[in-house]
């Protein structure tokens, strides 16, 4: 009998053609079992040329039975070579993207990458580490940490995985941070994409309320809050500017979900960071007099504050230094410690000096040193101005270690 050979994806099949009704496979393809198969064929494992499934279907069999209905023969025969090589389980309900739309969208993902142009995503879901956004035939990653502030803020009582549940469905707005078509990684940030929109709304010296974040040893994020009331940018509140006071652990105090008060004291537009701080809305206790660090009420103790000449008063560690250099420059005449004090509290181990704000009288300003506990008013007899002065003041640090 003459023999015929089909294939179906990656599986082939042997025929004997036994009588006219079934000379071709359009019984097999129209059988539904098989034409889903027929319908995925990257799903079905490929054959060696050792294993080549074979259907065989004599003719005796045929002409022994005649009532039997072929169809139905085919289907046992092929249900029973392919369910011992694929489970409908592993069955899947789309077929991948033809690898000329991949690629081409490949392409997209890399155009989006160095323009910083920002796409509109849809939440496909979510897995342990972040979000998975649809972008066109591809599915990249969101990571917790690129996800804006707004949605921990808006519902600060749910954890991250409850507010990623919530957000499957919606559109993110989001940036293309990395497009590897090889290592088949497709990363975005929707933090880069709302920096791009309110930083632009941000000047040095704004004040905001804010939301404390996460807190870490070196330092506080606060998220800041902006007129629609949603909190979209977030910055850094060293641990050197959340106080005056000497700040041995944040922790101590700030936690997060703390509401306050923060000053944006530099903008790095290059790296998208703002860098905020705590204690400069707080006026400096030194930028006075000594009379406002230590106030002289009934509670201070009656050796808080010390009035006397610089010959009985040591200078504070490395002034010395700093006193020999300022007699080196122009206009100033005469430095010398006029009185000393100690504050109930630290603010900083080492050497601080400040020109005080108090205005100058008969050509003497004060300027003020602080190590530790111990304060030191110092008068500073000159010709300069008060530029003048915070210039020499400044070459002077430069020169002394």
């Amino acid at each position: 009998m003459p023999v015929s050979t089909a294939t179906l994806g990656s599986v082939s099949f042997l025929s004997q053609l036994f009588n006219p009704d079934v000379s071709s496979l359009s019984c097999f393809v129209h059988h539904t079992k098989l034409s889903t198969l027929y319908s995925k064929p990257s799903l079905l494992r490929k054959p060696s040329s050792s294993s080549l499934y074979h259907l065989k279907v004599s003719a005796s069999s045929a002409s022994a039975n005649p009532k039997t209905d072929n169809s139905q023969q085919a289907e046992a025969a092929v249900t029973a070579i392919l369910d011992n090589s694929v489970s409908t389980d592993e069955l899947k309900p789309a077929p991948a993207p033809a690898p000329a739309r991949r690629s081409a969208d490949w392409k997209a993902a890399r155009a989006y990458l160095h323009s910083g142009f920002i796409y509109g995503g849809r939440v496909e879901g979510f897995n342990g580490g972040g979000l998975l956004v649809r972008f066109y035939s591809l599915v990249g990653f969101l990571p917790f940490p690129q996800l804006s502030p707004s949605h921990s803020c808006k519902e600060p009582n749910k954890t991250i995985h409850q507010i990623a549940k919530g957000l499957v469905g919606s559109i993110l707005s989001v940036k293309v941070i990395q497009a590897e078509e090889e290592s088949r990684k497709l990363i975005f940030s929707e933090k880069e994409a709302v920096w791009t929109k309110f930083s632009t709304q941000i000047n040095v010296g704004d004040v905001f309320e804010g939301k404390v974040g996460s807190v870490e040893d070196y330092g506080a994020f606060v998220h800041l809050r902006f007129p629609d009331g949603l909190y979209h940018l977030t910055g850094l509140v060293h641990v050197s500017e959340v106080s005056w006071d000497l700040v041995q652990d944040v922790r101590d105090i700030l936690t997060e979900g703390d509401d306050v008060r923060v000053k944006v004291v530099n903008i790095d537009r290059g790296k998208s960071r703002l860098t905020l701080s705590i204690k400069q809305l707080e006026e400096d206790p030194l930028l006075e007099t000594l009379d406002k660090v230590i106030p002289q009420d009934g509670s201070a103790d009656s050796d808080s504050l010390t009035t006397s000449n610089s010959s009985t008063i040591e200078p504070l560690p490395g002034l010395d230094a700093i006193f020999k250099e300022l007699l080196q420059e122009d206009g100033i005449n005469d430095v010398r410690i006029s009185r000393q004090g100690f504050e109930k509290r630290v603010v900083s181990q080492d050497l601080q000096l400040w020109l005080s704000n108090a205005p100058p009288s008969d050509n003497m300003f004060t300027l003020l040193a602080r190590a530790g506990r111990q304060v030191q008013e110092i008068q500073l007899a000159t010709s300069l101005d008060q530029e003048g002065i915070k210039k020499a003041l400044q070459r002077v640090l430069e020169r002394v270690p």
